[in-house]
């Protein structure tokens, strides 16, 4: 039976293996939470360039997406958030040297007004000659706790800035912080013309990949890149939390999976990892937890590396705000 389980798993699992990396800042040492060196980053392009992975336009992947075909288990796409100058001032250098492309995401308010960390709309525009430039939303809020008409605000004015200053209209938006909810991305999606939304969560991408929740696994700090490219999708359908509770206790986890799996495994933030039973397909959990973190991240799947992830934010609520 373990065997058949096995087959089963790799099975379902077998093109989820392309893999979409976001950085931040570059060689900027006071923030290490966000911080790639020009060394680490060195030493990641040359281990895709020796294990034979190929870093393609995010683009390319979205067009495979787009046409529910599989992706190659070995792309690669590299993408930047907030448009930090550290990396017109020292990352760039690196991608030009690779001749890796790359997507970047502009944090509008910050660059039109000459925020001290971030890059100018000249240099943007010069950066454009290298990779695709997207948005990042103009003030950079966390989006589940605005109304529906402050999202389509926001996005609205970084879009009108964006496409006058660059010259071209964006085609892709990156979620601020990675985070949103179901309003979110309804909003975003039947609002503007995106080809894609990307969020910041672990995962991998295949042809089932939601285009408008595109994951992202980030590459900050001291990382093992090799332990990063070993996880794979798993295919989830979550049905609770559908959002973080008012009183911080989780009470109950819901999600459908294959049916011939039967036992799987579910972590949550400050918790760790459980081994749960799956029934006819359905895993069906009674909770009592307390939720640590306002950003909980809970994950299931066979193996710690093949996961689907559930990310669920403490939010400030408006009144009539659904």
């Amino acid at each position: 039976m373990r065997y058949i389980f096995f087959i089963l798993i790799s099975f379902s699992t077998l093109f989820a293996n392309a893999h979409v990396f976001v950085y931040h800042r570059f060689e900027d040492n006071r923030y290490p939470t966000a911080n790639t060196t020009i060394k680490e980053l060195t030493k990641q392009f040359e281990y895709f360039k020796k294990h034979n992975y190929k870093v393609v336009p995010l683009k390319t992947i979205l067009d495979k997406l787009s046409k529910k075909e599989p992706i190659p288990n070995k792309w690669i796409a590299l993408t930047i958030d907030d448009a930090y100058k550290s990396f017109y001032n020292h990352g760039l250098e690196v991608f030009k040297k690779y001749n890796y492309p790359f997507s970047l995401y502009v944090y509008v308010e910050a660059s039109t007004n000459g925020f001290g960390d971030f890059m100018n709309w000249k240099q943007l525009k010069e950066t454009s000659k290298y990779g695709e430039i997207g948005l990042h939303s103009y003030s950079h809020p966390r989006l589940q706790n605005l109304t529906k008409e402050e999202i389509i605000s926001d996005t609205n004015k970084s879009y009108n800035i964006f496409t006058k200053k660059m010259g071209f209209e964006p085609t892709s938006y990156a979620y601020p912080y990675g985070e949103y909810n179901k309003k979110v991305q309804e909003t975003l999606k039947n609002n503007f013309n995106f080809k894609a939304i990307l969020n910041q969560s672990t995962g991998t991408i295949n042809k089932d990949t939601n285009i408008y929740d595109i994951p992202r696994i980030a590459l900050v700090g001291k990382v093992n890149i090799e332990h990063k490219l070993r996880y794979k999708s798993f295919k989830v359908e979550w049905f609770e939390p559908e959002i973080f509770p008012e009183d911080g206790i989780l009470r109950r986890v819901r999600a459908k999976v294959d049916p011939n799996v039967k036992k799987l495994k579910l972590y949550i933030t400050k918790e760790g990892w459980r081994d749960v039973d799956v029934t006819d397909g359905i895993v069906d959990l009674s909770m009592n937890t307390y939720l640590k973190d306002s950003r909980t991240r809970l994950m299931l799947g066979p193996d710690v590396f093949t996961i689907s992830n559930k990310v669920i934010n403490k939010i400030k609520r408006k009144k009539n705000d659904k």
